[in-house]
């Protein structure tokens, strides 16, 4: 319970309730969007980023249709 409470004046300290309502909130999701955005470009786990897995597994799938079609 009291953790709902902190979370509750927490959310009620963001400014903009009567004009923009739930929508005050977007702007914190659009920084937290771009903020994982850059992640996973420019931050290496290991050897790759996200993107480069992402590459190679769509060559792969590229890959393995083309030798579907051939057969």
């Amino acid at each position: 319970m009291l953790v709902s409470r902190r979370v509750k004046r927490l959310l009620q300290l963001v400014p903009g309730k009567q004009r923009f309502g739930a929508y005050r909130f977007l702007p914190f999701f659009f920084l937290l969007g771009g903020a994982m955005e850059w992640f996973m470009i420019n931050v290496r786990i290991g050897k790759e980023t996200f993107y480069d897995v992402y590459r190679r597994k769509q060559s792969e799938r590229q890959y393995e249709a083309r030798m579907e079609k051939s057969e």
